[in-house]
């Protein structure tokens, strides 16, 4: 029977050096040449992942953005833009409370250099995304995004995402740095979309995540994994913890449920 497998991307598929054990690659092919499907199911908006070894394993399909996009076959069946006026009286909002946004959207993200000239992520995002990274300012009006983040050094933060809370499930990583997605949305809702879609059941999904921003689709599969690294709050929430990363995890999860 055909199984729908969900892989986060960050310390589940890859370290941060974005290598991608071998027997990972290897669980991948296995799991599709065994009539399963196999998504990506990642925080990172579309316009970020971009790495060809990572999209050479060959997935099925991608949930990106938190659930606010998703393709299937390498075609868009699913995309939750935010509204123009909306990101306007958002980035507003932010910037009076010392916040710097980035947007992030399914083709391009926007930066301004004056806020992110010397910053670190900032010139990561110039080198991965080339002409894909926008500035918000020429682009004003005209983005396409699905969600967006922002650092957010102020002692006034929480009154910050006290007026944006209504619009969006605001995910506060640490002291520095906040996320601002849809309302409503996350990888649980993604992962569940995805089975509208194609017709199939949750208790037909396995999962693999290892942090907090995995719960929501830990909590609504039919198999919840998370991977030997992953953080004990992710690990409580899983049916099954597998291996770290470089220990074959993977590869091991599936072999334990007998997908490959």
């Amino acid at each position: 029977m055909t199984k729908l497998l969900f892989f986060d991307i960050d310390r589940t598929i890859w370290y941060r050096d974005d290598e991608i054990p071998e027997s990972t690659v290897r669980a991948i092919r296995k799991l599709r040449a065994n009539g399963h499907l196999t998504f990506l199911c990642s925080g990172r908006s579309r316009a970020r992942i971009q790495n060809q070894n990572l999209l050479n394993l060959g997935f099925d399909g991608i949930v990106s953005g938190c659930g606010t996009m998703i393709e299937y076959n390498g075609e868009v069946i699913f995309c939750k833009e935010l509204d123009k006026a909306l990101v306007e009286k958002t980035i507003n909002t932010v910037r009076q409370y010392g916040f710097r946004p980035i947007l992030e959207g399914k083709e391009y993200m926007y930066m301004d250099d004056e806020e992110f000239g010397n910053d670190g992520f900032g010139m990561l995002l110039k080198r991965e995304l080339g002409e894909k990274l926008l500035t918000i300012k020429d682009e004003w009006g005209k983005w396409e995004i699905c969600k967006l983040s922002c650092t957010t050094e102020s002692e006034e933060r929480e009154k910050c995402f006290a007026l944006l809370e209504d619009d969006y499930e605001i995910m506060a990583h640490h002291p520095g740095v906040a996320e601002f997605v849809p309302k409503g949305f996350n990888k649980g809702t993604g992962v569940m979309k995805v089975c509208q879609l194609l017709g199939m059941k949750l208790s037909d999904t396995f999962v693999f995540g290892d942090s907090r921003n995995d719960l929501e689709m830990l909590e609504v599969a039919g198999v919840a994994v998370v991977m030997g690294n992953g953080s004990e709050e992710a690990k409580a929430a899983a049916d099954y913890v597998t291996t770290n990363l470089e220990e074959d995890g993977i590869w091991n999860a599936c072999k334990h449920f007998e997908l490959i």
